[in-house]
């Protein structure tokens, strides 16, 4: 078989998850059913609106979830363990850090502000490889040079409001890749910066992932940030994973009405005196059991049966698979809305990933 047609392999497997929290004597459903795979050496991005579930799914895979939420049933395989069923402390420390690592959107609030950077590299050190002394400041000055802080030595005895937003975002990524992971969890990494440190830090980021062979998931609400820089994109919404694909696919064949949406609502495709696309009404209330297709009162495509029934994944292609009614070969065909074909034209040029 040849390397091209080889099966992916799974670095962690996500299976009919649920997660709940307990609110002001409300249990909220949270996440609602997840499946997924994330392959090996890949770059996976999950997009969706605020509120859509897309930290507190990456957040299970490391148990980070907060007090008041739980996993109320399904399994995360990571490594031939169900980190579902793991409940000490001890357990997560063995991956959080050390084989599962995250990234998170403000710097400032990653970061000690009364210890040097170079303390903070060195604790992650410590406690996850045992490093310490001279062998540990080598190393810390390897993730500095290797996320792009020159004079290292120097640097490493500084503190963090030494250093500017990027650098210090720059600063958290060193601390990640320190222990050299296998899964980097990037959550809105860029979201505090201006736009031209946003592309230096993905840029630094891509690099980073072919340098140590990682697999990394990205957290967005930007579907503009992740052409550029994922493999696959999941589209999520309210708790549920309603689209998965190639970048190419979901780019240039969505099939779901909310990533149409999405799709519709990128300024980088907006044209001179036209009003930008918004999807008209809101989420649905997770308080409360969702009947039939979540997007269902959003969507102007609905059918009857959206309002029922919540519609199974229909396979697109062997990588592309949505769960909307309208794949059903029974359905009325729609036509998706006119700003793909825009996509389609200025793609080559907007999308360079792609």
């Amino acid at each position: 078989m040849s390397e091209t047609t080889k099966t992916p392999e799974p670095v962690l497997q996500v299976k009919d998850l649920n997660v709940k929290f307990s609110l002001r004597g409300r249990v909220l459903h949270a996440i609602r059913g997840v499946t997924m795979d994330i392959y090996r050496g890949e770059s996976l991005a999950i997009v969706g609106e605020s509120g859509s579930g897309k930290s507190v799914l990456t957040k299970t895979f490391m148990g980070l979830l907060d007090q008041n939420g739980w996993v109320d049933s399904g399994s995360i395989v990571f490594e031939g363990e169900d980190l579902t069923t793991f409940s000490a402390e001890k357990d997560w420390l063995r991956i959080r850090g050390r084989k599962i690592a995250m990234v998170l959107q403000d710097p400032m609030t990653s970061l000690n502000p009364l210890k040097t950077i170079g303390k903070q590299i060195g604790e992650a050190l410590m406690l996850h490889q045992g490093l310490k002394g001279e062998e540990a400041d080598k190393r810390i000055q390897e993730v500095l040079l290797d996320v792009g802080i020159d004079e290292p030595a120097r640097r490493m005895k500084q503190y963090p409001h030494q250093f500017s937003g990027g650098m210090r975002q720059r600063v958290v990524i060193a601390i990640a890749i320190a222990c050299q992971s296998q899964i980097l969890i990037c959550d809105e990494p860029t979201t505090a910066l201006d736009v031209t440190i946003q592309a230096q830090i993905l840029q630094l980021i891509r690099n980073l992932i072919h340098k140590y062979d990682l697999t990394a998931v990205y957290i967005t609400h930007d579907l503009g940030v992740v052409a550029n820089i994922a493999d696959r994109i999941a589209v999520m919404y309210a708790g549920d994973i309603v689209e998965i694909g190639t970048c190419e696919e979901i780019f240039y064949d969505p099939r779901h009405p909310y990533t149409w949406a999405l799709l519709s609502s990128l300024p980088q495709l907006g044209r001179k005196g036209e009003a930008l696309y918004a999807i008209k009404g809101t989420p649905p209330n997770l308080f409360n059991e969702v009947v039939g297709d979540a997007f269902a009162p959003r969507n102007p495509h609905a059918l009857n049966i959206d309002f029922r029934e919540r519609p199974p994944y229909f396979d697109v292609s062997p990588t592309h698979k949505v769960r909307s009614w309208l794949e059903d070969p029974r359905a009325p065909k729609v036509e998706p809305p006119e700003i793909l074909k825009r996509i389609r034209e200025q793609g080559g040029s907007l999308y360079e990933h792609c």
